[in-house]
């Protein structure tokens, strides 16, 4: 009988954590493999727990949370919140 392979413990970033703007909260999630020196990967969950990963990692923690305050600030923080009522005129 074969294990299933382990999942690989993860580091996350200090940077990581609760994130709210205009009344929209999201959690902030910036980790890599624990012990190792590779790149980082970014996933924002939302109130409705939708997943929002990046598909291209970043060198630092800092540049990935510095995506994430450029995509806020270009888009609003309701541009992670997906709305089917909303409308566009």
């Amino acid at each position: 009988m074969t294990k299933p392979p382990k999942s690989p413990k993860l580091e996350h970033s200090e940077l990581s954590g609760e994130f709210t703007e205009d009344d929209i909260t999201v959690l902030v999630d910036i980790f890599r493999k624990a012990g190792s020196q590779e790149d980082w990967t970014m996933e924002v969950v939302t109130q409705n727990e939708d997943l929002i990963r990046w598909d291209e990692p970043f060198a630092t923690d800092r540049e990935a949370f510095d995506e994430f305050l450029a995509t806020i600030a270009r888009d609003g923080i309701a541009s992670f919140v997906e709305d089917d009522d909303v409308s566009v005129h």
